[in-house]
């Protein structure tokens, strides 16, 4: 059922009748819906990625399911609209998953999503990983001064 309202998300361009199938999909909340509206953050249509993001968001146990691919996913722009979705996750869950980003990513402006999302939901147990992150993007212009704010946040500033 989940993935048929995914289909038809993605075919719907009336606005209330995607509400319609959004509000359904919500309703189911498990592993499937969660799928079925993760595969829109490809699209082109950003309203309709922003809805699933959105949709991904209220439903913080479903969406776990679905962001350890999403974070892993080869394209940058996907894992970067995740880092949005991490953001609702418990917060040992959220460090976790954006330490792990931070420690693999090689693209810096998810770095600098990640350390977005973490400057808002950041713990001592993500310093590691933004400190190496820090040196590997050192060259970078914002990342180093952006890792800065959340390590004083953090209360372990440089």
């Amino acid at each position: 059922m989940a993935d048929d309202l995914g289909n038809a998300l993605e075919a719907e361009k009336d606005p209330r009748a995607r509400e319609a199938i959004l509000a359904a999909l919500l309703t189911i909340a498990d592993p499937s819906a969660a799928a079925a509206l993760a595969r829109h953050l490809r699209s082109e249509d950003a309203s309709l990625r922003n809805a699933c993001i959105e949709a991904l968001q209220a439903m913080p146990a479903a969406a776990s399911s679905v962001l350890p691919s999403l974070l892993a996913d080869a394209d940058a722009d996907v894992r970067l609209l995740a880092t949005e979705i991490v953001r609702t996750q418990p917060t040992e869950a959220a460090n976790g998953m954006l330490a792990s980003l931070l420690e693999r990513e090689t693209h810096p402006n998810v770095c600098g999503a990640a350390v977005e999302v973490l400057a808002e939901v950041g713990t001592s147990d993500a310093v590691p990983s933004l400190s190496a992150a820090r040196t590997r993007f050192s060259s970078e212009a914002f990342l180093p001064q952006a890792i800065d704010t959340v390590l004083a946040r953090l209360g372990l500033g440089r």
